[in-house]
């Protein structure tokens, strides 16, 4: 009996909440005349977008309301309302997630307030369920209805709210822009990094190489001695030389990769790392199928990226990777027990994850409350 009134309770402050925003709902309606007014007056016009972005808070607090009974997400799916107003109004007046939205609005004015018939059954639930568990010792009869009215209301709002087919596809369409706008900006910042490394490392490198082996090749003959210096000079230009095109290689792509796969690579750059990290592997045999490059590569760069920070800001002394094969693609995790609170704006290296991990369709989710720990979880779509 107590669990049940405890369900029961649950279910009636669902309820309660939804029937508040039933009535903010019908104050709503004062702002909707007002914007039909001022539109149809063309001089109110710009009203429209504004409104359209309030409804659209206004069913996300809904759809959040939702998901936080059935443990279920809502997902979104909208057009960005930015641009001149033309094309504000254009977004608002097109995009499917409005319709979405005002037929939700206008059900939800009927089915929100089935509190109306919760509260009722709270009396007589207590007496017909109190007698028929506590004497008779019987399943509670009444009470649960209340849990029931808050189901179908959740899952009335859930069939509402759920983006359409369109909407789902103008929204994969948006993000697909998005990312590939970061894609080639991240490729233009490499080549720019690449370009930079080479002229002002390799390049000038092997031009002072290339000085030094000519005044030996005058002094080799009147001294050699001073031929032979310039000659080891020259030797020790070629080897920073080389070092340095090593390291524009690996920052293009790490040869360890190709040669040892992800686990490998990421073992030897826990090794390298000046940290206590370890190194948890679940489904990525070394005998068993590869990631694809670019995967195994994005993979690579999250976990450098990732411990680099930990070694410079967390002030921890170790750290845990942990690399998962899944039945969609690659789960990367690195976190460390350091201080927390990364600032993803203060140049933590962090947008340039986002980037190239948003670039293979791939998500990242970083937990970094102050005072830690640090969690940073990538999640990198790919086909086995």
């Amino acid at each position: 009996m107590r669990a049940t009134m405890r369900k029961a309770g649950r279910a009636t402050v669902h309820l309660l909440v939804a029937a508040a925003m039933v009535f903010g709902m019908y104050l709503f309606i004062t702002v909707l005349l007002i914007t039909a007014v001022g539109t149809l007056a063309v001089v109110g016009c710009w009203l429209l977008p504004e409104t359209v972005i309030l409804l659209r808070r206004i069913a996300g607090a809904k759809r959040r309301l939702t998901a936080a009974w059935t443990g279920r997400e809502i997902p979104e799916a909208y057009r960005t309302i930015d641009g001149p107003l033309t094309e504000r109004l254009r977004t608002a007046v097109r995009d499917p997630g409005t319709l979405t939205d005002l037929r939700w609005m206008l059900a939800y004015y009927v089915y929100g307030a089935l509190v109306l018939l919760a509260l009722p059954l709270w009396p007589v639930g207590l007496v017909v369920d109190g007698v028929g568990c506590g004497l008779l010792r019987r399943r509670a009869v009444v009470l649960p209805w209340i849990v029931r009215l808050a189901d179908l209301e959740a899952r009335w709002s859930t069939a509402l709210l759920r983006p359409s087919p369109q909407a789902l596809l103008a929204a994969r369409v948006e993000r697909l822009t998005a990312t590939r706008a970061d894609a080639i900006a991240a490729h233009g910042a490499e080549l720019r990094r690449i370009e930079r490394d080479l002229h002002d490392g390799a390049q000038a490198r092997l031009v002072s190489l290339s000085l030094r082996i000519g005044l030996a090749k005058r002094a080799y003959d009147r001294d050699p001695d001073a031929a032979r210096k310039l000659l080891d000079d020259a030797q020790e230009q070629a080897e920073e030389a080389l070092a340095e095109l090593r390291d524009v290689v690996r920052g293009i792509h790490p040869p360890i990769l190709t040669d040892r796969g992800l686990t490998g690579a990421v073992r030897a750059l826990a090794a390298g790392s000046g940290l206590l990290v370890s190194v948890d592997v679940d489904g990525l045999e070394d005998d068993g199928p590869r990631a694809p490059a670019a995967v195994e590569a994005a993979g690579y760069f999250v976990v450098a990226e990732a411990l680099t920070n930990a070694a410079k800001h967390s002030g921890s002394p170790t750290a845990a990777v942990r690399l998962v094969r899944t039945r969609r693609g690659l789960r990367v995790a690195v976190a460390d027990e350091g201080r927390g609170g990364v600032d993803e704006s203060g140049g933590s290296g962090l947008l340039g994850v986002r980037r190239r991990v948003a670039a293979l369709d791939g998500t990242v989710r970083v937990s970094s409350p102050v005072g830690g720990p640090t969690v940073i979880e990538v999640e990198l779509p790919c086909v086995w």
